[in-house]
C-alpha cells in the first residue's frame, strides 16, 4: 500500500519507517481522514488544538477522584471504557499530528527516554522508598 499524504501535500514522512502497529494505525486514520476529505482541516495547529482537548477530557474523568479512587478507575466498567475512549482519542490526534509534521513518534519517545537516562541518573543509593524528583521531560 503506499504512504498516504501527509495531508499538505507535501509527500511521505521523512521518518517513514517500514512496518509496525504505529506505522498500521496511522495509515488506518490517515485512509479515514483521507475518505471524508478531512485533510485540509488536519494541519498542525488544529490537530495540537484536538490533541490538547482530548487530553483535557482524559483529565476531567480523574479530575475530582482521590489518588485512591483513581489508582481504580478501571474497576467499572462504564469508567473504564471512557478512560479507553480518551487515550484512543488522544493517541489518534498525535499519531495524525505525528504524521502531518513528519515526525516517527516512536524514534522521538526512544531519543527522548535516552536523554532523560543521561538528564536523570539514577542514583547510587537508590532504594524504593527514597525520595526523588519525577519529571517526565
Amino acid at each position: 500500500m503506499d504512504e498516504p499524504s501527509r495531508g499538505q501535500g507535501d509527500g511521505p514522512s521523512r521518518t517513514a519507517r517500514p512496518g509496525g502497529e504505529l506505522d498500521a494505525l496511522q495509515r488506518r486514520l490517515a485512509d479515514f481522514a483521507a475518505a471524508r476529505r478531512w485533510q485540509p482541516f488536519h494541519t498542525p495547529k488544529n490537530l495540537a488544538a484536538a490533541l490538547s482537548v482530548e487530553a483535557s477530557e482524559l483529565v476531567e474523568i480523574f479530575q475530582w477522584l482521590t489518588p485512591e479512587e483513581s489508582a481504580r478507575v478501571m474497576d467499572s466498567p462504564g469508567t473504564a471504557g471512557r478512560v479507553e475512549d480518551e487515550v484512543a482519542d488522544v493517541l489518534a490526534y498525535l499519531l495524525q499530528f505525528c504524521q502531518v509534521l513528519g515526525i516517527d513518534a516512536a524514534a522521538a519517545l526512544a531519543a527522548k527516554i535516552e536523554r532523560n537516562e543521561h538528564r536523570f541518573p539514577v542514583p547510587e543509593e537508590s532504594t524504593p522508598d527514597s525520595p526523588g524528583r519525577h519529571s517526565p521531560e
